[in-house]
């Protein structure tokens, strides 16, 4: 795929021209990298907006106890990398390759040219980071429930929200992070994970097919969780 078709599936492009997004991808960089190679460094100097045109990445953070607890799954037409660009601090998290990932890069210089000559990005760029607060607030409020089963469900439908293909009222996530991805989102073990979906399987809410689950009817699993 074109670096201009990718572009067009970037939620913060969708209003563009053909023209303007092609002069864009002009200036964007293509680069790779393998499973579970380190992209951004937490603290480290901002220099480069990236979006993901193939794979998966995983935003983390590291608890006082040395533990990786995971914030969000990226994958395909999502970007990281704004906010230190933004406000000129250093990277707020690491991301790594969830899977083996390509990425379309664009300098900082660059981007803010893009802000500066094409509004609709930046209006485009705010509402992003509103719906990624208030889905913060959503975690944030997840992990302080004592029930960790319900923080699992609560995982399973961020990422069904963001990784998932929904068909007749299922969604399909292919590519499930794995069970100890999973854990470090939810705050909890890889044991309780294992056990949850199992749980959740023999009620038949959920089938799982190698690393790939359906969610039967998601809008009442979700009311579920909610």
């Amino acid at each position: 795929m074109s670096k201009v078709k990718h572009l067009r599936n970037v939620p913060i492009f969708t209003d563009l021209t053909q023209s303007d997004l092609a002069k864009i991808a002009s200036k964007m960089v293509p680069r790779k990298y393998e499973k579970g190679q380190m992209i951004l460094l937490e603290e480290s100097r901002g220099e480069t907006f990236f979006i993901i045109s193939k794979g998966a990445v995983k935003v983390t953070r590291l608890s006082d106890d040395g533990r990786e607890v995971i914030l969000a799954i990226l994958g395909e037409s999502d970007f990281f990398g704004e906010m230190s660009l933004l406000d000129g601090e250093g990277r707020s998290a690491n991301i790594v390759a969830n899977d083996n990932a390509e990425v379309l890069t664009l300098s900082r210089s660059d981007f803010l040219d893009c802000l500066e000559s094409y509004p609709k990005i930046a209006i485009a760029l705010l509402e992003e980071l509103a719906v990624r607060l208030r889905k913060s607030d959503q975690q944030i409020e997840s992990l302080s429930l004592s029930d960790s089963e319900q923080r699992i469900g609560i995982t399973l439908v961020r990422l069904a929200e963001e990784l998932g293909t929904i068909k007749q009222g299922h969604v399909t996530v292919q590519n499930l992070p794995f069970q100890q991805d999973i854990a470090n989102m939810a705050g909890t073990s890889r044991e309780t994970v294992s056990r949850t979906l199992k749980l959740l399987e023999d009620k038949a809410f959920v089938k799982r097919e190698n690393r790939d689950i359906t969610i039967y009817n998601f809008d009442a699993f979700r009311q579920a969780f909610s």
